[in-house]
């Protein structure tokens, strides 16, 4: 049988990237996001991941697929905020749009990554969780889903179940470009917190990724991958 992992927000950026990658390694692919790109390296379900309905559709759907034992929890959503414009509504829209479909999704999956006795849960984090302003909301999401990464380790490493965290640092994809244009001084200010004084490629996260789900990575668990050229490490 072949091993099937999951990735969500996998229609551009790191979730596209990490699709080829993780493609050309022998998984069975099965992307989701709202759209599905023309060009994806398996099989796509269009679903929109902010609707607790469709979250639930997709979960049964999972749930009867056996080959499933392995999901990349990439969906995400970020927001310009001062600590002055940060409100309930917009606090609790970002804790559960980054949470909540990992979570439901994962413990749909697990029955099948406990019969098999493997699973891989991988968990995009970001460099926010080290502090970065106008990020209270997404910072808190993702620091909340390290945490959860960490009890999910704990907790199935018993049944051959991994589950660790990649925190990317500031990535070229579609999106950061549309908004931080290149020669930008919003570049600029995200270079300038990189000792390595570039930007990632996304090929460069989904190595990661790949790795984290391979069998070379079988004893690693609760760890969160900081691929950010050194940012983490702040600058003197």
């Amino acid at each position: 049988m072949h091993k099937t992992i999951v990735i969500t927000g996998a229609s551009k950026g790191i979730g596209l990237a990490s699709a080829r990658l993780l493609a050309q390694q022998g998984w069975q692919v099965l992307g989701v996001a709202r759209k599905a790109p023309t060009d994806f390296p398996g099989e796509f379900i269009e679903c929109d991941l902010a609707n607790a309905a469709e979250i639930t559709t997709l979960a049964q759907s999972l749930a009867q697929q056996p080959q499933v034992v392995a999901i990349v929890n990439n969906l995400g959503l970020v927001r310009h905020e001062t600590i002055e414009e940060v409100s309930y509504s917009s606090f609790q829209q970002l804790m559960d749009f980054n949470i909540r479909p990992a979570l439901v999704l994962t413990q749909t999956i697990l029955p099948a990554m406990r019969k098999a006795q493997f699973g891989r849960i991988i968990n995009i984090s970001s460099l926010v969780t080290k502090g970065l302003p106008y990020r209270t909301s997404y910072a808190a999401a993702k620091t909340a889903l390290e945490s959860v990464t960490r009890s999910m380790a704990i907790e199935l490493a018993i049944d051959g179940i991994s589950a660790n965290a990649v925190a990317p640092g500031p990535t070229e994809t579609e999106l950061f470009r549309h908004n931080n244009p290149k020669g930008s001084e919003r570049e600029a200010s995200y270079l300038s917190q990189v000792p390595m004084a570039r930007l990632a490629n996304p090929n460069e996260i989904a190595a990661a990724i790949a790795f984290l789900a391979s069998d070379f990575a079988g004893f690693i668990t609760g760890q969160t991958l900081f691929v950010d050229g050194g940012a983490s490490l702040g600058k003197i």
